[in-house]
């Protein structure tokens, strides 16, 4: 937990670079999420993360809060971010630092395989603290595509990749789609040239490519055509068309062609 914790740490620094100094045109200024502006991507950072931590140290609430959500149509992202609508930049940029060392702290002293409520099923402390590097990294990517700016790969993107991986029988479940028995395997390049790899070795259905380009697919920050991924085999392709590493309902992902290219070879789909 230590570890995960500081590649939160980390994560969050590397995103609040992007924000430092930003005028209050800059916070309203839009991002690829249809409607969101990088003021609405921080305040879900934070709102989310001052709920993960009432799941934590209050479950008894916050499982009241989930039934009461529930009761409501469940959690509307769009809703939430129009909830913060009023706030200044500044402001949401305080709340952020307050929620995110909040949460850091809290994480960091629990037991990894205690598990905490959540909108879906129950997850280790581990898995949720993972789940906040992937949403930071994913929502980090939205405001530096908004600031036109690029950001360093690094190894957490592990992270990214490994929630992903785990995350492929809910992708099926939220487009209502039953998940193939064939097993995927993924080998992806890591930033410093390693490789790392999911799924037995042997299976025929596969995803290859640099770790950035899969956590840029997973996450639905990038459309796969425009992705150095050799996608090979049917489960493979169905799982590259619908996966997403957050929860909630399916994503809206981005258009063909939206992006130059990360790398200067496309995807290739056998």
């Amino acid at each position: 937990m230590p570890a995960l914790a500081d590649d939160l740490a980390a994560e969050s620094a590397q995103l609040r670079s992007l924000l430092a100094g930003l005028d209050e045109a800059g916070w309203r200024r839009d991002t690829p999420a249809p409607g969101w502006t990088v003021a609405d991507q921080v305040s879900h950072l934070a709102h989310f993360d001052d709920v993960a931590v009432r799941s934590a140290t209050d479950p008894d609430a916050f499982r009241a809060e989930v039934a009461r959500t529930g009761a409501e149509g469940g959690v509307d992202p769009d809703a939430v971010a129009a909830r913060y609508r009023h706030l200044l930049g500044a402001d949401i940029l305080s709340w952020f630092d307050g929620a995110r060392a909040r949460l850091v702290e809290v994480f960091r002293g629990l037991e990894p395989g205690l598990r905490v409520p959540w909108f879906g099923p129950a997850m280790s402390a581990a898995s949720s603290l993972t789940a906040r590097i992937m949403e930071t990294w994913a929502h980090g990517q939205d405001v530096a595509d908004a600031l036109g700016v690029s950001r360093e790969p690094t190894a957490r993107l592990r992270h990214v990749a490994h929630i992903g991986v785990g995350a492929r029988a809910f992708s099926y479940a939220a487009n209502g789609r039953r998940m193939p028995d064939a097993a995927v395997r993924v080998e992806l390049t890591a930033p410093d040239g390693s490789t790392w790899a999911w799924g037995p070795p042997d299976a025929a259905d596969r995803i290859t490519g640099p770790a950035l380009d899969f956590a840029l697919l997973i996450t639905q920050r990038r459309h796969r055509d425009d992705l150095a991924l050799t996608v090979t085999g049917p489960a493979a392709w169905e799982w590259a068309e619908i996966g997403q590493a957050f929860a909630g309902r399916p994503g809206t992902g981005r258009r063909p062609g939206q992006f130059p290219p990360v790398e200067n070879e496309l995807a290739v789909i056998e």
